[in-house]
C-alpha cells in the first residue's frame, strides 16, 4: 500500500510528499544545528503517519509526550529497571502500540542504558511479531556518540550496540530507523552511513557541512547553501524524499512541545525600593531560615590537662542480647532444603521469581527457619545458585570467578549463565537449547540462543562447533570449557551434585 506523508511545501511544486512505505525500507537521518526546526520536523512525520504505522519514539527531553493527548501514543517513563525495560518493548511490538519513551530527568549514562534495553527488547522480539515500526530517535549524538565521553565504556558499547543494531539489521525485522542530530561530526559514522534518505537543515561547523555534502552527493562549494537555510527549511534528498535534492519548507503541526524557544519580552519597571526587594527577605524565607548555632566557649588549657589525665573507666559489660540467638548454620540449611524442594518441581523452571518467593516465605514458615526471611534480591541470587547445582560456599577459585561473573548480569540472567559454567567446571556436554530455555524460564530455544549470543558479545564466553556438529562453550576468564554437546538435543533437567 503506497501512503504520501505531506512534510510541507517543496521548492517548484505545491506539495513534499514522502514515501511511507519507502521510508520503512531506507530510514531516514535528520541533521540541523539547534534552532533550525528539527524537532518540528520530527513533530510534523509522526503526525502525519500516525494513523498508518506504529510509533516509537526515544525522547530525551520529554519533548514528544504531548502526542498522547491527540494520537494516542502511551508514554513510559524509563526510570525503571533494564530487565523490565526490555520486557515492555517486547509487549510493545506484540500488541502494536505506539509509544514515547520517556528519558527526561536520567542522566546521560542512565539515558544511554534504558535507551540500550528499550531497543534490544525491540530487537529480540519474536517473528511472529515483526510489524512495522517507525522508531525516532531524537539527539541521536547521545546514544551513538563518535568517540568516548565521560559515561562507561559498558554504557556507550550497549547504547552503540543497540543503535547500530536498529539501522544496520533493523529493516528485516520491520524497524524504520529515524534518527535526528545535531551535529554529524559526533554521530557514529556506521549508525548515521546506514540511512538513504537526508533531510539537512542549517549548521554552521566546517566539518558537519562537509560531511552533509558527502551525504548528499554534493561539492564542497555546494555546502555553503546550509548556512542560508532559514529556520524549518531542510534539504531533502532520497528514493522516500527526492531523486535529486530539494529545498522544502516544513509545514504545520497541530501538537507542540512542552519546551519553546525563548521569546523576546520587554522589562517591566524598575521599582524604586527595588534594593529592599533584593536583599530583605520575605515572609515565607523567614519562616525557613535557620540560625546559626553560636560557636562554643573555648576551654581553659588546664582543664583539657585535668580531664587527659583522668584514669580510663572501666568498660561496661556487654547488654544481654534480648532475643536468642540464632544459630546461622541452622538457618542457612532450612533455606537450602526450602530451594531444594521447590526446585524439585519440574514447572518451577516456568514460574515467575515473584510466584517463587511467597512459595519460598510459606514453606520457610512451616518449617520453622529461624531468623529473618531472605529479602527477594538475596531470594533471586540464592535461587540462580541452586538452579546451577552448586553451593555458593563451595566450588574452589573457579567457581568463585564465575560467581562474580554472574554478578554483573541481570537477576533473570545469573541462572542461565552458572549452569553453563558449571557444566564448563564439570567438564559435562555443553547443555542443549531446551535446557537452556528452560533454565531462563521459556519454552522457547531460540530465546536461548539469543542470550549464549548476549554473553559471547560481553566476552563472558566463546562458542564454537566440533567436526561432528556438537557446541563447545569456553569461558576465557575461568579457563576450562565444556564437553561437547548437541544444541538439539531433548531438555534432561539437571540434578544437584550431591545427588
Amino acid at each position: 500500500m503506497k501512503v504520501n506523508i505531506d512534510m510541507g511545501a517543496a521548492a517548484g511544486r505545491a506539495v513534499a510528499d514522502l514515501d511511507l512505505e519507502e521510508l520503512l525500507a531506507t530510514r531516514l537521518l535528520v541533521q540541523g544545528n539547534s534552532g533550525s526546526g528539527k524537532s518540528h520536523l520530527l513533530r510534523r512525520l509522526l503526525e502525519q503517519s500516525a494513523p498508518w504505522v506504529q510509533q516509537c519514539i526515544l525522547d530525551p527531553e520529554g519533548d514528544f509526550v504531548t502526542l498522547a493527548d491527540k494520537f494516542g501514543h502511551q508514554v513510559i517513563d524509563a526510570a525503571r529497571t533494564e530487565a523490565e525495560l526490555t520486557r515492555i518493548a517486547g509487549r510493545v511490538r506484540q500488541h502494536r502500540v505506539s509509544v514515547v519513551l520517556n528519558l527526561e530527568g536520567l542522566d546521560v549514562e542512565q539515558q544511554m542504558r534504558a535507551a540500550a534495553a528499550f531497543l534490544g527488547g525491540m530487537f529480540d522480539a519474536e517473528r511472529d511479531h515483526w510489524y512495522p515500526v517507525l522508531v525516532v530517535v531524537d539527539e541521536a549524538q547521545l546514544f551513538a556518540p563518535a568517540v568516548g565521553g565521560e559515561v562507561s565504556d559498558e554504557a556507550r558499547k550497549l547504547s552503540l550496540g543497540a543503535m547500530t543494531n536498529l539501522m544496520c539489521r533493523g529493516r528485516k525485522r520491520g524497524l524504520a530507523g529515524v534518527i535526528a542530530t545535531q551535529r554529524l561530526a559526533k554521530l557514529a559514522k556506521n549508525v548515521a552511513a546506514e540511512a538513504s534518505n537526508f533531510l539537512m537543515g542549517r549548521t554552521f561547523l566546517d566539518i558537519d557541512m562537509a560531511r552533509a555534502a558527502d551525504l548528499l552527493g554534493m561539492d564542497r562549494r555546494q555546502a555553503e547553501m546550509f548556512r542560508d537555510l532559514g529556520r524549518g527549511n531542510f534539504v531533502a534528498l532520497g528514493p522516500a524524499l527526492s531523486r535529486r535534492p530539494l529545498k522544502i519548507t516544513i509545514g504545520p503541526v497541530e501538537t507542540s512541545a512542552r519546551s519553546a524557544s525563548p521569546k523576546l519580552m520587554p522589562l517591566p519597571d524598575a521599582p524604586e525600593d527595588a534594593r529592599d526587594l533584593i536583599f530583605t527577605p520575605g515572609p515565607e524565607e523567614a519562616t525557613l531560615a535557620v540560625r546559626r548555632p553560636p560557636p562554643p566557649r573555648p576551654v581553659p588549657t588546664a582543664d583539657i590537662l585535668a580531664q587527659l589525665s583522668q584514669p580510663k573507666p572501666a568498660p561496661e559489660p556487654p547488654a544481654q542480647p534480648v532475643f536468642a540467638i540464632i544459630d546461622e548454620t541452622e538457618r542457612e540449611t532450612g533455606i537450602d532444603t526450602v530451594l531444594r524442594e521447590i526446585l524439585e518441581d519440574p514447572d518451577a523452571a516456568f514460574r515467575s521469581d515473584a510466584v517463587l518467593y511467597q512459595d519460598f516465605l510459606v514453606r520457610c514458615r512451616i518449617r520453622r527457619v529461624p531468623g529473618e526471611p531472605l529479602a527477594l534480591p538475596a531470594f533471586r541470587r540464592r535461587l540462580a545458585v541452586a538452579r546451577a547445582g552448586v553451593d555458593e560456599s563451595t566450588g574452589g577459585e573457579t567457581w568463585a570467578m564465575a560467581l562474580s561473573l554472574s554478578e554483573t548480569l541481570p537477576d533473570d540472567l545469573q541462572g542461565m549463565f552458572l549452569l553453563v559454567a558449571r557444566a564448563a567446571i564439570n567438564k559435562d556436554p555443553c547443555p542443549s537449547d531446551a535446557t537452556l530455555a528452560r533454565a531462563y524460564g521459556s519454552h522457547s530455544p531460540r530465546r536461548a540462543q539469543r542470550l549464549l549470543a548476549y554473553f559471547e558479545e560481553r566476552g563472558l564466553l566463546v562458542a564454537r562447533t566440533d567436526f561432528h556438529g556438537r557446541r563447545v562453550l569456553a569461558f576465557p576468564d575461568l579457563g576450562c570449557e565444556t564437553g561437547p554437546g548437541h544444541p538439539d538435543a531433548p531438555d534432561t533437567p539437571q540434578r544437584d551434585a550431591a545427588e
